[in-house]
């Protein structure tokens, strides 16, 4: 008979209730036996060893003999699974399973912890041999997000001779067609063009004249995808399928040229005609070589995987190095004379624009006199292109304003500051004709003038992006900078199980992927790989490193510039986001090589996915330690940002509007780097509301304060005396210190370094990841999740808004409650003293004065020491009621009786 049982679960969050069915029997048969896992994530079934060899299909038994011969894991498709689980019940007929929905499943023979598998079909570590046991299986649950250490074979066979020892050496085959001369057919003029071919694989370079035929233009062509013994260069007229000159270069014969040496030299090449005649084909220059990506001219060179790419989005795939502009603080504080009441200050530089509050009236300054003194704080970049617009505006009616005098300053010639010193200020005469100046008709209604300090501050660090992610600290001003502490070395190898990002041509699902590091002012981009759910770069960059507590942040994104009929720049095509990758530097081991695959998970209105692995291999290099180490002893911001502190509210909107500069100036780079791209490297979303995130934080916070939990349990085990060995050692230790209380600092300073000597050997090996589990994706809500995504202010129907709304109610009244506990619990302390309660406070009077008479006469470490062994007595000697201390707190008034 099935028995309904209740599920109820409580926390700060949410109230969750549930029945949940349950069928019990006790079975006789030893035959099978399914054990259902309590883990929903990855539930798998048990089952005994003991089959029944009749009912068993040859498959199964091979299966068997494997396992028991082998010991090891291996990893079996769904269907065979199945064969195994339910190899007795005969009666039922076998499912095939979608081949989509295939998952690889672990097998193991050895008792004990189950080893998740990878996606992909192979098992994580190493299967035991070993008896006993049954056969466990496991679907991989956790372990999809998890990190996942690789052994890339780093800097080719040559270690000597590579310049790139971080990333896996690709070999290519660069032609260089620089001009050609000595070509006439007839018409004469005329436009040429070249042709490199190589199998399957064209390359044309661009139409020139044929007077001046000079193309300077470099192909390469991938030694993976080479499907011919010879390379072949022609010339051709523009528009027509026949050749004027042809010659070609046996790829057993091409030189190999690896760098630090010089550029090959080109040389001249007589060309032979249709009918193979030599005399009258014209001459080509050309150089061909093989190289590696480390190659001068692997950035700028056309690459045979491009070759379906149309010529508009041939820009967008190379890989580029851009830098952020370097961003300064513009402060403005000015205060003004003149004639007008309900006068306020309007500053605008470029699209940022910010007003001061209204003149109020003042005893000892007219309103004629009207005086702000307010710091209005602005973003500029270099180089200083804006103009510093000041209006005063009088304020005739609610909705309405009038401009009666401005003033305008280009930005290159404020003053620079460095430090706390003031800038020097100035009067400036505020610009009355706001028409045409030269119109005699126009009236001058009044004039003044504007007091104003206007300067740029160098000593501030312009945040462009989350504090907790930044990666850079350093002041803007270059004199204030100090000399680098170490190099940091990327390898950008690859990334691999790429999901479709978009249907191309009916060929099904396709990724043009490209990646993306930002670290200081320096960003990078990877060349795009078209059309492979693969691809790899195999690139290598480096930053100058001025703080080891910085992050770095690389992306992956999918070219939208690519295919032609998507690439549609009034239709604001934007880069689709793949996910993104977070490493701090200071938990880095120095001059150590990373290698890892880390998870691109990204985050959807149904749930977390993973949407494929970067390969990373990544090397923090110190060129002096004490200097590091002096590091973690300075402030993380530069002397300005403590001397002159900004406020909260003010770095928020500084920082927005950096964002949108620095978004602004590398969309104008070539080729751009888009807006969607910057603000997804920023975090620029990173301040919205979202209940995943909120309950994320809160499961941190309560982790952290898990230490005090775990400390007073132990109190608690030994106060109640439940191991008498460890509540007698207490109270023999906590006796000696009360005796000899010099010892009290020395042991626990002994007691925390010890611990961090024992969990030395347990330190992290790997880099930190982003963890699904640790954001809550995995747990959250579909609703909670819809919320999320939702723009702001909201597009969603107002009963969803409704209910939003009434949970958030919900929650804010939990915390309004714990709020309101903890102000209970403080102002009975303070009730102690405010006589609002005459008998308690005059008991607590009493006291004070009986205990201040004992506290003298008696050894402080006396007290101590006897309260301690009161504290730690034996359950036997001790009351189950709370102590008369706490009872008197408790009775003690409170505010909360005064609130409606």
């Amino acid at each position: 008979m099935a028995q309904l049982y209740t599920l109820d679960k409580r926390s700060l969050f949410s109230h969750v209730r549930g029945e949940l069915s349950l069928k019990l029997y006790l079975s006789t048969t030893e035959e099978v036996k399914q054990v259902v896992s309590g883990n929903a994530a990855a539930g798998g079934v048990v089952s005994s060893g003991n089959s029944n060899g009749n009912s068993s299909s040859k498959k199964n038994k091979k299966l068997q003999q494997q396992q028991q011969t082998n010991g090891t894991n291996m990893v079996v498709p769904m269907d065979q699974e199945n064969k195994v689980n339910f190899q007795n019940q005969n009666h039922s007929k076998q499912v095939e399973p979608v081949p989509g929905d295939i998952k690889p499943v672990v097998i193991t023979t050895v008792p004990g912890s189950i080893i998740p598998a990878v996606s992909g079909g192979h098992a994580v570590g190493g299967g035991g041999g070993g008896g006993g046991g049954g056969i466990s299986l496991y679907s991989s649950g956790q372990g999809e997000f998890s990190l996942k250490e690789t052994s890339p074979h780093l800097g080719g066979k040559d270690k000597t001779s590579s310049t790139y020892d971080l990333v896996e050496q690709m070999q290519y085959l660069y032609v260089r067609v620089v001009k050609a001369k000595d070509f006439s057919f007839f018409g004469g003029g005329g436009e040429l063009v070249a042709e490199v071919k190589l199998g399957n694989y064209r390359g044309i370079t661009k139409r020139v004249v044929s007077n001046h035929a000079e193309w300077d233009q470099v192909f390469a062509f991938s030694t993976d995808n080479v499907q011919s013994s010879v390379v072949e260069i022609f010339v051709k007229e523009n528009n027509k399928d026949d050749f004027l000159g042809r010659v070609w270069f046996d790829l057993n014969e091409v030189p190999k040229r690896v760098p630090p040496d010089s550029q090959l030299a080109p040389q001249w090449y007589r060309m032979e005609d249709k009918k193979g005649d030599k005399s009258k084909g014209g001459e080509v220059m050309v150089a061909i070589w093989f190289g590696t990506q480390a190659d001068e001219a692997f950035a700028e060179a056309w690459h045979s995987k491009a070759a379906n790419v149309h010529f508009d989005g041939l820009c967008s795939i190379k890989s580029k190095v851009y830098l952020s502009p370097k961003l300064w603080y513009l402060r403005e504080k000015g205060s003004s004379m003149m004639r007008y009441p309900e006068l306020f200050a309007k500053v605008q530089v470029g699209n940022q624009v910010l007003r001061t509050r209204v003149s109020p009236p003042s005893a000892t300054r007219s309103l004629s006199n009207p005086f702000w003194n307010e710091d209005l704080m602005f973003v500029v970049a270099e180089p200083f292109e804006e103009f510093l617009l000041v209006s005063i505006e009088d304020r005739l009616a609610p909705n309405r304003e009038e401009v009666v005098g401005r003033v305008l300053l280009p930005v290159s010639s404020l003053e620079r500051r460095l430090n706390e010193k003031p800038a020097t200020s100035r009067w400036f005469n505020l610009e009355t004709h706001l028409g045409n100046p030269n119109d005699p008709k126009t009236v001058v209604r009044f004039a003044s003038r504007i007091h104003l300090r206007a300067s740029l501050d160098g000593g501030y660090h312009v945040l462009d992006e989350a504090t907790m992610y930044s990666s850079d600290v350093r002041p803007t001003a270059k004199q204030l900078w100090k000399p680098h502490i170490g190099v940091l070395e990327v390898g950008v190898l690859g990334v691999t199980n790429l999901v479709p990002m978009k249907m191309k041509e009916g060929k099904g699902g396709s990724v043009d992927a490209y990646c993306v590091a930002k670290y200081g002012q320096k960003w990078v981009r990877t060349r795009t790989v078209v059309d492979s759910l693969s691809p790899k770069w195999n690139e290598q960059y480096t930053w100058e490193v001025f703080d080891p507590c910085t992050v770095i942040t690389i992306g992956v994104f999918d070219n939208s510039r690519v295919d032609k009929n998507m690439a549609n720049p009034v239709a604001g095509n934007r880069d689709s986001r793949i996910g993104k990758v977070r490493i701090r530097l200071s938990t880095l081991e120095t001059d150590r090589v990373y290698t890892h695959a880390y998870p691109l998970l990204m985050l959807h209105p149904s749930g977390v996915k993973k949407m494929g692995e970067i390969h990373l291999a990544v090397r923090f290099s110190c060129a002096n330690m004490v200097n590091m180490l002096h590091m973690y002893t300075m402030p993380l911001l530069p002397k300005m940002h403590y001397v002159q502190p900004l406020s909260v509210s003010q770095l928020d909107s500084l920082r927005h509007q950096a964002m949108n500069v620095v978004a602004t100036r590398l969309s104008r780079s070539e080729p751009p780097l888009g807006r969607e791209v910057v603000e997804y490297m920023l975090d620029h979303d990173s301040h919205m509301w979202s209940m995943r995130k909120s309950k994320a934080n809160f499961f941190r916070l309560t982790n952290v304060v898990s230490w005090f939990v775990i400390m007073s349990r132990f109190l608690d085990s030994a106060r109640n005396w439940h191991k008498p060995v460890h509540s007698a050692l207490a109270l023999f230790a906590f006796t000696i210190l009360v005796l000899v209380p010099e010892l009290i600092i020395p042991c626990a300073l002994l007691n925390l370094a010890a611990v961090g000597l024992w969990r030395y050997r347990s330190r992290p090996r790997h880099p930190p990841h982003m963890d699904a589990r640790l954001s809550y994706a995995e747990s959250s809500y579909p609703d909670e999740l819809d919320e999320e995504f939702d723009s702001f202010p909201t597009s969603r129907s107002a009963e969803i808004v409704r209910v939003r709304y009434d949970r958030l109610r919900s929650v804010a009244g939990r915390i309004q409650t714990v709020v309101g506990d903890m102000a209970t619990q403080g102002e009975r302390f303070q009730a102690l003293l405010s006589w609002r309660d005459p008998r308690a406070t005059f008991l607590f009077v009493i006291f004070c004065f009986f205990a201040a008479l004992g506290f003298y006469l008696v050894p402080i470490k006396w007290v101590v020491a006897l309260w301690g062994l009161y504290y730690l007595r034996p359950p036997r000697f001790r009351n189950s009621l709370p102590y008369s201390v706490v009872c008197f707190l408790k009775r003690l008034p409170t505010r909360a009786d005064s609130m409606l």
